[in-house]
């Protein structure tokens, strides 16, 4: 099979080196050149910089790794071209030309995987497993956070200048940390916003929001929460799941789901497997994206999928302060 991966940043890179551990060498890489990143390791490997002589090669999938607000434009003529696609969520940094990409996709006929790997992780699938079969009865309330420093993502590069923190790139909190809603969405079923405190509170300097509070109300009658912040220190990504009968608890910083069932009036632990890493997520998620694409399998999440978190993201948005707003472009001012 021929990848194509568009982007080589920090997430392009990871899809790279996992592609070399599979044992996939057919590999070209797409670029504009403007990663902080040393290029030695792709010495040999076919590069283009443009798009359209990338896709000549005749790639069978395509890996978009770009900036957010990019993903479409590689996107779109990918599926134009019938190349099955692995896309980094989320999807885009809005709506517009959605209807563009599924016309291409369905004239192609290639298969779309939106990249929210926190499907694969042990802990989340067995929750899902726990859900369906009514270990903690009917659940009434979920609350997801995660907090993470921002200059602490890629200590080799300004922070400033990533796409997290750029507006004109897709950034902000709310829609690059979008896997809480993507998991709440895969476990609890259909969900809306019921409202929303968004803003930027800290002192990072950026014209983003770095923080977010979610309110969410799921089609079965649970209620949801979900914060989100750029600046917590230590880093924090926690779930918690209240049901009628029991409480699920899991916490991504040792991968471990606890379970509380009432009838047994005990805690339960279901621990990750032995040599699980950060990196177990991407590469099952690559093993299951060229499955989609030997066509051995469905995706697990799909275009609809990702489009559904798009619409919660900016449905979250439209709460945004313009005070915290107007803070944040006065904050950047003061760092140029």
């Amino acid at each position: 099979m021929k990848f194509l991966i568009a982007g080589f940043g920090s997430i392009g890179r990871r899809h790279f080196r996992n592609l070399l551990a599979l044992g996939e060498r057919d590999i070209i890489l797409h670029r504009t050149g403007r990663s902080t990143l040393p290029d030695d390791e792709i010495a040999g490997f076919p590069v283009e910089t443009d798009l359209q002589a990338a896709l000549a090669h005749r790639p069978d999938a395509v890996i978009v790794a770009n900036p957010t607000a990019l993903h479409l434009d590689v996107a779109i003529p990918a599926a134009q071209a019938g190349c099955h696609i692995l896309m980094e969520k989320p999807v885009s940094d809005s709506l517009e030309r959605v209807d563009a990409l599924r016309d291409a996709l369905q004239h192609g006929g290639g298969t779309l995987l939106v990249g929210f790997q926190f499907r694969f992780h042990p802990g989340l699938q067995t929750a899902a497993e726990l859900l369906r079969s009514g270990a903690i009865g009917r659940p009434v309330f979920a609350r997801a956070h995660w907090g993470e420093y921002l200059p602490n993502w890629h200590p080799w590069e300004d922070y400033r200048q990533s796409y997290a923190a750029r507006p004109e790139l897709g950034g902000g909190v709310v829609r690059t940390l979008t896997h809480p809603f993507d998991y709440l969405r895969w476990l609890l079923g259909e969900a809306e916003v019921a409202g929303a405190q968004i803003g930027t509170l800290g002192d990072l300097g950026i014209a983003v929001e770095d923080t977010a509070e979610v309110s969410l109300r799921f089609a079965s009658g649970a209620f949801g929460s979900l914060h989100l912040n750029y600046l917590q220190q230590p880093a924090r990504h926690t779930l918690e799941i209240v049901g009628t009968h029991g409480t699920l608890r899991w916490d991504n910083a040792d991968g471990t789901l606890h379970c509380f069932q009432a009838a047994a009036a005990a805690w339960e632990e279901y621990p990750v497997p032995d040599g699980f890493e950060r990196n177990t997520l991407f590469m099952d998620e690559l093993r299951h994206f060229i499955a989609v694409a030997s066509g051995r399998a469905e995706p697990v999440c799909t275009l609809e999928d990702g489009l559904r978190v798009q619409q919660l993201a900016l449905d979250a948005l439209k709460f945004r302060f313009p005070a915290a707003d107007a803070n944040a472009a006065h904050a950047n001012t003061e760092t140029d």
